[in-house]
């Protein structure tokens, strides 16, 4: 893995008395796409508006990589975001999830004005210009107010607003948010695309199935915590002891095929879900299930459309964290309730 860029060091963040962010403590790395992902109000932006300066903590700091020392490996090359903002604003760039561009200006107007704000040489902003809307797609629309383009069309224009100083870092702030699934992909393959540039990708999204596939490390917030960091498959492994069949037959009775009788068999299985169209099975010993099953299947005529083994999706695991530290609050109320009771009757 390559050295870290940017630096998280024990950020805390506080708005009217409520805790935003507690003890955040990151790494982030040169050239990787970072996602972090969380429910809204889990603390998501409050962290990619400190990351970029915008934000200060009550409590930590974040550090950046300096431009010419981005090859550096030592700690001295670190320099924070809140003393140094002229030189973070040379490498990082950040698309909100609130467009920054003028809507009475034109396209190329638009990443023009963009590029003088970081003091770009004429023939620079010229080339970094046409690089732009060839990688954006946005050929043809160069003469077009930001204004009359379309919904994928302005994210792409402030995505490319971003990126007019050639910086090193990129963060996106839920760049597909509100877009319809086929220009959720065509942001992600302008990501993947920017990202082969040798841009660094930190972005932010509710999408958590879509970032499986297109992260190289995740981090899980909520309410203000970092619960895990790691691969999409580390993070699986670390919260998910128990595997998933997904069977697809025909003709499909799966009320006959999940009967298990088998007692071996049967503690082997975690949970069993008739999804109407597939069945899915929850175990920590597939070998075991599967070998049944086939049989299961075999005894009543069914004919395999489709078998696979995986493990849960981000999505699930979401879940399953969430259900399990809310089980834990619940758990600690109770504890507290119990106490009060207990004292109280001391106390007569």
């Amino acid at each position: 893995m390559s050295a870290p860029i940017i630096k998280v060091k024990g950020v805390s963040k506080v708005f009217d008395r409520r805790v935003i962010l507690d003890n955040i403590e990151l790494d982030i790395y040169a050239g990787e796409i970072f996602g972090i992902i969380g429910a809204s109000g889990s603390g998501k932006t409050t962290l990619l508006n400190i990351i970029i300066g915008f934000l200060k903590p009550e409590a930590g700091d974040v550090e950046f990589r300096n431009e010419h020392l981005l090859e550096h490996k030592d700690t001295h090359s670190f320099r924070s975001v809140f003393k140094y903002t002229d030189d973070l604003k040379k490498i990082i760039g950040m698309a909100s999830q609130v467009p920054s561009f003028y809507t009475n200006l034109t396209v190329k107007e638009n990443l023009e004005y963009f590029g003088t704000l970081y003091g770009l040489s004429k023939d620079t902003l010229k080339a970094n210009t046409q690089t732009l809307i060839n990688l954006m797609d946005l050929q043809g629309s160069e003469k077009n107010l930001a204004k009359n383009l379309s919904g994928g069309m302005q994210r792409r224009l402030d995505m490319a607003c971003a990126l007019i100083h050639d910086p090193r870092i990129l963060i996106l702030d839920e760049p597909t948010a509100d877009l319809d699934p086929l220009l959720r992909n065509h942001i992600w393959r302008l990501v993947r695309k920017i990202n082969k540039r040798g841009t660094t990708i930190i972005l932010s999204s509710h999408h958590l199935s879509e970032l499986e596939e297109l992260c190289s490390r995740i981090a899980i917030i909520k309410e203000g915590k970092i619960l895990s960091v790691g691969t999409p498959n580390e993070i699986k492994e670390r919260f998910s002891k128990h595997e998933e069949i997904h069977l697809e037959s025909f003709p499909g009775n799966y009320n006959l095929i999940a009967d298990f009788k088998d007692k071996d068999v049967l503690k082997e299985v975690v949970k069993i879900e008739d999804k109407g169209t597939k069945l899915v099975i929850y175990t920590s010993k597939p070998e075991i299930v599967l070998a049944e099953l086939i049989k299961k299947l075999e005894q009543h005529k069914e004919t395999i459309v489709d078998l696979k083994v995986t493990k849960p999706s981000l999505d699930e695991i979401f879940i399953m964290i969430a259900e399990s530290e809310s089980d834990k609050a619940e758990e600690a109320e109770e504890i507290k309730e119990k106490l009060k009771r207990k004292n109280s009757k001391i106390a007569k």
